[in-house]
């Protein structure tokens, strides 16, 4: 196992990309080990190879998207805070994988790396502008490699947590796949925890929290994700508190031309 820490170098302090992260809810949510487990099993046909991590935070998610066809792993993190706890953390939890931190966004990294999956997840939302970020994705990727995106579903859900924590948006499936780059082929577009989107509703019309307790935490992952594990086939994944996106990236020749998602 090897994790490189990120760079000490005094001129990357300043760069542009690097900013603090304005949410507080990274420690709680990496307490919802039943949720990460169950997307990570729905995301797991599509990462593999070299992957890119978005956002990564202190890698509180990186565990769960680990796959046995990973070959090397690339963490990207604006906050530098973040970023160094990224290494520790991912240790403790056993990752055996080739594992690098950068602290940055996609346009700091060095030219030429390419990978076989990129992975945005709960954060394309903190974008502004989101269809150019996914377009700057879509570059580094490999033919055959592909684009995966999980972020909070429905607009009309939209609460004082999300505008605590920096989001710009919810999306449908209908707007997550407009963002989608013009040079990659929309492959599957689905939601997860349908039972979930009951407790997000209460937070939006009845709690009004800026931030969830550790206790509300828990329950949903503890009652709801067992339970909207079972309801989401037999809903045909249609709704749910998550959306997800899958891009492929197709062969040369054809990824010159491409058709937007």
């Amino acid at each position: 196992m090897e994790h490189e820490t990120p760079s000490p170098d005094p001129s990357r302090r300043t760069s542009s990309s690097e900013r603090a992260y304005v949410g507080t809810e990274l420690p709680l949510f990496a307490k919802a080990v039943h949720w990460k487990r169950y997307f990570g099993r729905a995301l797991s046909p599509y990462v593999g190879g070299d992957v890119l991590e978005v956002g990564a935070g202190f890698g509180g998610t990186t565990p769960f998207l680990l796959t046995a066809d990973v070959r090397s792993w690339t963490a990207l993190e604006p906050d530098p805070e973040l970023a160094h706890a990224f290494s520790a953390h991912v240790r403790s939890a056993g990752v055996n994988v080739e594992t690098e931190i950068r602290i940055g966004t996609v346009a700091d990294l060095p030219g030429g790396r390419m990978f076989d999956c990129i992975t945005y997840i709960d954060v394309l939302e903190h974008i502004e502008d989101d269809a150019a970020e996914l377009a700057s994705a879509a570059k580094l990727l490999r033919p055959g490699g592909h684009l995966v995106v999980l972020s909070p579903a429905y607009r009309w859900l939209y609460s004082e947590f999300d505008k605590a924590v920096g989001h710009f948006r919810r999306y449908t499936i209908s707007s997550l796949r407009s963002a989608g780059p013009a040079s990659l082929v929309p492959t599957r577009f689905f939601h997860l925890d349908a039972v979930g989107v009951a407790a997000s509703f209460a937070n939006r019309m009845l709690l009004r929290q800026s931030a969830p307790t550790a206790t509300q935490i828990e329950f949903w992952d503890r009652r709801i994700v067992p339970i909207s594990r079972i309801v989401d086939p037999l809903v045909l994944r249609s709704c749910g508190r998550s959306v997800i996106g899958i891009w492929r990236c197709p062969d040369s020749a054809l990824r010159r031309g491409g058709t937007r998602g």
